[in-house]
């Protein structure tokens, strides 16, 4: 009963939608069926995968049906994080409505709550850019208003994940879309939170694009690491307890 974490997807199934990333060269050649031959590869059905964000390119529920119902055909427990480019999500009465009549079982989200797995408990939010001038959108937002709002998301979160910690004693891991830290810069209201709850250890997507940076920077004592489907060439990453990871690296040094 394994973990693992995979963001960005961006599946466009749906011939509707038709908006497929190959158009963004040949990393993401066959991107669909590479990602479904690699998680069958390594996922099993008492499995969990924590999917946070850019999952479907559908504008509505409805064309996402097809995205949403291929990863219900992928095997494991799939729990879904927001992305910024996820205009299909909607409220959790609809999700579970739609899901119910779509004989989705295997697919949850991570909106406002946590998880618990075998091994941790999973928090999580969208998360935001570190600062305003990182946004470049054609359509301007408050950054001060999302802010507190993702932060807000995140801290009743990472509530309802310090309680199932506190009956478990398992580790807390965040899942957020928008790095919190990145190039040189870091959301250290996001940070500050994270470290008030006792995370080390925080995943993250968004990025793209960027093949040669390293996969993990440790910040203010928090290991974060990127996700993002192209950079992990389509493969899930699984997720050890801290101790083995540790093992892992350092026999790799």
């Amino acid at each position: 009963m394994s973990l693992f974490t995979i963001a960005d997807l961006h599946l466009s199934t749906d011939s509707k939608t038709n908006k497929s990333m190959e158009v963004f060269g040949s990393r993401w050649k066959d991107y669909t069926s590479r990602l479904e031959t690699n998680w069958r590869a390594v996922v099993s059905d008492g499995d969990t995968v924590v999917i946070p964000g850019d999952i479907s390119w559908a504008l509505t529920l409805e064309e996402a049906k097809c995205d949403l119902l291929f990863l219900e055909s992928l095997p494991g427990k799939k729990i879904l994080g927001k992305g910024n480019h996820d205009f299909w999500w909607t409220t959790m009465k609809k999700h579970e409505r739609f899901f119910e009549e779509a004989g989705i079982h295997s697919l949850s989200f991570l909106y406002n709550n946590a998880h618990e797995t075998e091994d941790f408990i999973i928090a999580g939010s969208r998360g935001w850019y570190n600062d305003p001038d990182a946004v470049k959108s054609p359509n301007p937002s408050d950054f001060s208003k999302v802010t507190a709002r993702e932060l807000g998301r995140l801290k009743t979160s990472l509530d309802a994940a310090r309680v199932l910690a506190g009956k478990s004693g398992k580790e807390i891991l965040a899942f957020t879309h928008f790095p919190p830290v990145w190039n040189g810069e870091a959301s250290e209201e996001i940070v500050s939170l994270l470290l008030s709850y006792g995370v080390r250890r925080t995943y993250f997507g968004h990025i793209h694009g960027n093949y040669t940076v390293p996969p993990e920077t440790e910040y203010r004592g928090i290991r974060f690491t990127l996700i993002s489907a192209d950079y992990l060439s389509f493969l899930p990453r699984v997720i050890r307890k801290d101790t083995e990871d540790k093992k892992e690296i350092l026999s790799k040094t």
